[in-house]
Formats: structure tokens, C-alpha cells, sequence
């Protein structure tokens, strides 16, 4: 049972699926690997929450279950990710939550949510862009604003535009640790570069 706490924040991780996750790098790594590497990733994004209430978006039986273990709500996934992120903020929203973190759930570096976290209730919208300054691993609101999320390609500069629209003020955090995401060869190597041993 997840509890109801009153203020606070919450945390959105939408998961579509371990085993078919990361596609992308199917030339580098076979199936198990593949879905290993999504389910540890997102762990650590799970993990970095630290305590707050997390609610987990998917429609995957394995993700499902992986949830429950954890004691991670769960919301059936819309279909697509600004569906996802919606669902999850209403999610926090109806638990009396005052602030939703919208995080990706391959974020292999990620350590605390921390740095999203000092606004509570504030008209202020924390985005953190991704390593290429293109898309938005994290996105931190008000449960209350009418954010219009908009995920891919060009998604940071959206996302400043979608908060301004909203009267909400940016503050932008550039956290390598959040900011890192695994999606194409190149994001694979530079991770294999970071876990090497000394």
C-alpha cells in the first residue's frame, strides 16, 4: 500500500519494457544484455530517489513486478511518453503531493534527485538537458501547473517554452550525473569509459 503523505514530491518513472528496451544497441549487445543493463538503470534511478513516493508508468507484466518488489506505485502507460509523464504528475498530484519529477529510466550515472528537489510548491519548472543539450532526462514541476510536456528530439528547448506557457520560471540544472542517458553506441562507449576501473 503506498502511503498518502501531504506536500513533498514525487517521482514519475516510466519503464516500457526491460526486455525490449534499447533497441538501438542491438548491434553491441545481445537481448539479455539489453534488458539487464535497462533493468540496473533503472534501479538506479529507482534507487535515487531516495524515499520519495515513486510511481512506475508501464503496461509491462516483468516492469509490473519489478515495481511491486520495490513498493513503487503503478499507473498503466497511455501509450507514449508525454502521456506517460502526465499520468504520473496526476498521479502525484492526487496524493497530495506538491512537487512531480518526471525522470528517464536509463540514467546510469544518477545518484540523487536532490538537485531537482529545492522548489516545492514554487511556479519554478527544473529541466535538465541531456548530454547532447538536445532532450530533457528530468523534468521537475508543480503538480499543479499545466505543463505541456513534449519528449524528443529538441525536447529541452520545448520544455522552456512549455513552462514559460505554463507562468512557471526555469531554473536549468546541468548534472552529469543526471544529464547522461544510454541511447546509441556512442552513450554506451562513454559508459563503458566512466565504469572502467582506474
Amino acid at each position: 500500500m503506498i502511503p498518502t503523505p501531504t506536500g513533498g514530491t514525487g517521482v514519475v518513472l516510466p519503464v516500457r519494457s526491460f526486455a525490449r528496451g534499447k533497441a538501438r544497441l542491438a548491434g553491441r549487445l545481445d537481448a539479455p544484455t539489453r534488458r539487464e543493463l535497462s533493468e540496473r538503470m533503472a534501479e538506479r534511478v529507482r534507487v535515487a530517489a531516495e524515499g520519495r513516493p515513486v510511481v512506475v508508468v508501464t503496461d509491462d507484466p516483468e516492469v509490473e513486478a519489478w515495481a511491486r518488489d520495490r513498493g513503487a506505485g503503478l499507473i498503466a502507460d497511455p501509450g507514449d511518453l508525454d502521456g506517460a509523464a502526465r499520468a504520473g504528475l496526476s498521479w502525484c498530484r492526487g496524493r497530495g503531493l506538491t512537487r512531480g519529477v518526471v525522470a528517464h529510466a536509463d540514467l546510469p550515472l544518477a545518484r540523487s534527485l536532490s538537485a531537482v528537489d529545492h522548489d516545492g510548491h514554487r511556479p519554478v519548472a527544473v529541466l535538465v538537458p541531456c548530454h547532447r543539450d538536445d532532450g530533457t532526462t528530468v523534468v521537475s514541476v508543480p503538480t499543479g501547473a499545466d505543463f505541456g510536456f513534449s519528449y524528443g528530439p529538441g525536447s529541452f528547448r520545448r520544455h522552456c517554452a512549455a513552462a514559460r506557457r505554463a507562468g512557471l520560471a526555469v531554473r536549468v540544472v546541468r548534472d552529469a550525473s543526471l544529464g547522461f542517458d544510454v541511447d546509441v553506441d556512442a552513450d554506451l562507449d562513454r559508459l563503458l569509459r566512466v565504469a572502467a576501473p582506474a
